[in-house]
């Protein structure tokens, strides 16, 4: 039961029907595209870096990998409780967006700068101290973003095409560092390891200084419109997670969100790939050329979102893509080992990266569905606690695809500080057996094809159809005006008892 403030603006609604003005619509847009570029330089790029060029110990980067999300299974949906219990005289989301831009761009840079002289121990130390106070900061800004669209508008369809057009400019956004590895990479080919050094402190430099300014600037430009439900303390004596767990539609999307984790190997696991797991190839150019292929598949599922969205149910989209890209995920595979050659492999990993595309929108649309489902239910809508899910997906997955690659390594004994060796190259495909290339290859072959089979199976108990979302947008916009105005006949009220 919220109240909806309509009022669109001097420029109208984007989307016909809609009260989102044009400019406050692609403001939030580029808002996602600055977060992208922040989050792909750590996702992307950390654990390469620690463990081609800080040379960690493969068993200390998979630990801290799994313990930093065990405190951001307390971290997360604290900051959400903050966010639904909270309001400003800035706004319920925005000002702790604005907060956290300072202290992310600092730590993203003390992230890629090792102090030089450090022993392996304090190395550690200085690493983990870091890594686990980034993804603080980060949280901090993440939770209310994705939490946005749901005061933006109560419009279901208009909030599905504003997080659905945001996610795409935060895919186009996160191919920003890869980008610029690349061109660094080739303006400075050295592969020794202090080059390693200077390529990620640049590429991490640029990127956050560039992604704070859009994700800083699009919280100024945005409204906050819809005030969520207020309701009387402990009036059930139920919590918001109490509400989160036993709202089915989320729990299920949850549990989607935790068995999809493998497809962020996909970027995670590009630049070992691209570095062990083909002999007579320029690792550029193999990174290259999986960058293009997994962002074109992706990039290209996104941009038809917003149309695919409108016309079909969340649940036949989800399951039809992933079955499509868990078969295209085995012909790579059996091409891969049967060929030992990369570039017949390519148009195949592009097909079974278009999944990832419609996993990285879709999942956003289908918690606020839930949450609008909650709200029917419950009489409470708690949008800080549905963001903080997925954030705490997303960055499980990633810490479980950080962490499968060191378990990797560990499995297939492979030590890159051996590898550099006398000679200080970073990259040796040519020293690895066949087997150690191949397991390195399925990184982004094999893991990603059975995760997305599994995320499957919970999306078939899904039941939020695009009919459901119809009655209940109609249900929860009458009890919001029933409630305006019965808040507007209290306000009147106890304004005449004055006099």
């Amino acid at each position: 039961m919220s109240k909806d403030k309509t009022k669109t603006g001097k420029k109208g609604p984007y989307i016909k029907g809609g009260v989102i003005p044009k400019n406050e619509f692609f403001a939030y847009c580029f808002g996602g595209f600055g977060q992208g570029m922040i989050y792909a330089v750590m996702s992307s790029f950390i654990s390469d870096y620690y463990t081609n060029v800080l040379f960690l110990p493969h068993i200390f980067i998979l630990l801290l990998m799994l313990l930093a999300r065990v405190w951001d299974a307390i971290n997360d949906p604290m900051m959400g409780s903050i966010v639904d219990h909270h309001t400003t005289k800035r706004g319920k989301m925005k000002p702790y967006i604005q907060f956290a831009c300072f202290p992310i761009a600092i730590l993203t840079f003390l992230m890629y700068w090792a102090p030089d002289g450090m022993s392996k121990q304090s190395l550690m130390i200085y690493c983990a101290f870091i890594y686990v106070l980034w993804g603080m900061s980060y949280t901090i800004g993440d939770v209310p973003f994705w939490g946005l669209p749901n005061v933006l508008t109560g419009n279901s369809e208009e909030r599905g095409q504003q997080i659905s057009f945001a996610r795409t400019f935060n895919g186009v956004g996160s191919a920003i560092p890869t980008v610029m590895y690349l061109l660094i990479g080739y303006i400075m080919p050295g592969d020794d390891v202090a080059t390693s050094k200077m390529k990620y402190l640049i590429m991490a430099i640029t990127a956050s200084v560039i992604g704070i300014l859009f994700y800083f600037t699009s919280s100024m430009k945005v409204k906050e419109r819809v005030i969520p439900p207020v309701v009387a303390k402990n009036r059930t004596g139920k919590s918001g997670l109490y509400r989160i767990l036993h709202c089915k539609p989320l729990v299920l999307v949850i549990i989607m969100g935790v068995l999809s984790s493998g497809r962020y190997m996909m970027s995670a696991a590009a630049v070992h790939v691209s570095r062990y797991a083909f002999m007579g190839v320029n690792p550029n150019n193999i990174y290259l050329i999986l960058q293009i292929c997994s962002g074109g598949g992706m990039f290209i599922s996104m941009l038809f979102m917003p149309l695919v969205m409108k016309k079909f149910d969340y649940k036949k989209i989800v399951i039809l893509t992933n079955l499509v890209g868990a078969g295209a995920s085995v012909v790579t595979t059996l091409v891969g080992w049967y060929t030992q050659n990369f570039y017949i492999c390519a148009p195949f990993i592009f097909l079974q990266c278009v999944p990832l595309g419609v996993m990285n929108t879709i999942s956003y649309a289908m918690i606020c569905d839930s949450l609008d489902y909650m709200e029917l239910e419950t009489g409470y809508r708690d949008n800080g606690m549905g963001s903080a899910c997925q954030g705490f997906i997303n960055k499980l997955g990633n810490a479980i695809a950080t962490a499968g690659i060191s378990l990797v390594y560990i499995l297939l004994k492979l030590d890159p500080s051996k590898i550099v060796g006398q000679s200080a190259k970073v990259s040796e495909a040519a020293l690895l057996t066949t087997t150690q290339r191949f397991g390195m290859f399925s990184l982004i072959t094999i893991i990603p094809g059975v995760s997305l089979l599994l995320c499957t199976i919970p999306v078939f108990f899904y039941n939020l159809s695009k009919k459901n979302m119809t009655e209940i947008s109609k249900e929860l916009n009458e009890r919001r005006q029933v409630l305006s105005q019965v808040s507007e006949s209290e306000t009147n009220s106890n304004e005449n008892s004055k006099y």
